[in-house]
């Protein structure tokens, strides 16, 4: 079995959608899948999605949700200046942080 790559986005980061159809917009993580390689984020990459009426939903039809997008595709938001940035780790004492390679920032999770 291959080693699976350590993606450097995690949930709740703030990140910009570098290449597709939605490319530019920027949105919050609300939830990583390492093992795919894939992100769910807040407004992005939005489908349409016929359903048939349920108990929980009587009405049915047609109904927009956010799909995944793949991890190569997003890029963090700096949290200095705003802009995309590449991710870095750094040893501090006896914990592994992330910081910014455009600014030297650390990157805090919120």
């Amino acid at each position: 079995m291959s080693a699976l790559p350590k993606w450097k986005i995690k949930k709740n980061d703030q990140v910009i959608v570098i290449t597709g159809k939605d490319q530019g917009k920027i949105g919050r993580v609300m939830r990583v899948f390492p093992q795919e390689g894939r992100a769910l984020v807040e407004k992005v990459n939005v489908v349409k999605r016929h359903t048939k009426p349920t108990m929980k939903n009587r009405q049915g039809g047609i109904v927009e949700k956010e799909s995944s997008i793949h991890l190569s595709n997003l890029m963090l938001i700096d949290p200095k200046d705003g802009k995309g940035t590449r991710v870095g780790f750094r040893i501090q004492g006896d914990k592994k942080t992330r910081f910014s390679k455009r600014t030297k920032e650390l990157i805090q999770v919120k």
